[in-house]
């Protein structure tokens, strides 16, 4: 029945199991002193807020466990301390996909060595089932892409502005012809 994490832990520990607990949230700096921790169990416990800072420290972490927990998302910077991490357990937890859960997601896409489970969307209502990567895909795809301007607005140019008009209609018809356009600049 613990509600916080315990501050007399042993530095030297390797394997911390939290679970089954009544621990809300993670404070900063709630595992500093114990650098040498490799495995963290915090699997039923109801967390529904980490702190950014909460991990800091936790350098040598191979396993996270926050499955089961109120979890909707991770603030900008949550696993950022996490250098060593090769498991994260997320299951169970009523991920929330709004632009708020892209920090986790793009965390995961560039530390692809990490191997994770149960990322899946629980609200809003529209996305729930979805797998988070499917959401954030799909947020990119709402920008019609034949609405964009092929062009910049403030382009630099040392070209005077006749040229550059008349550069702008070749490259416009380069692309109805060939489907492709490079731009070297510089």
């Amino acid at each position: 029945d613990l509600k916080k994490v315990p501050g007399n832990i042993p530095p030297d520990i390797v394997k911390l199991d939290l679970s089954n607990n009544k621990i809300r949230q993670l404070r900063a700096k709630e595992f500093e002193d114990i650098s040498e921790l490799k495995i963290l169990n915090l699997n039923s416990n109801g967390i529904a807020y980490i702190d950014p800072a909460a991990f800091s420290g936790l350098s040598n972490l191979e396993e996270l466990d926050l499955s089961n927990n109120s979890l909707q998302n991770f603030e900008y910077g949550v696993l950022e301390d996490l250098y060593f991490l090769k498991i994260l357990w997320l299951r169970e937890n009523p991920w929330r996909c709004d632009y708020n859960i892209h920090y986790l997601f793009y965390w995961l896409k560039h530390h692809y060595n990490v191997h994770y489970s149960g990322l899946e969307c629980k609200m809003p209502e529209e996305y729930k089932g979805w797998s988070v990567g499917k959401y954030v895909r799909s947020y990119y795809e709402e920008c019609p892409k034949d609405k964009l301007p092929i062009y910049p607005e403030n382009f630099d140019l040392d070209k005077d502005d006749e040229e550059w008009e008349r550069h702008k209609e070749q490259s416009v018809q380069t692309v109805k012809k060939h489907g492709v356009i490079v731009t070297v600049i510089g």
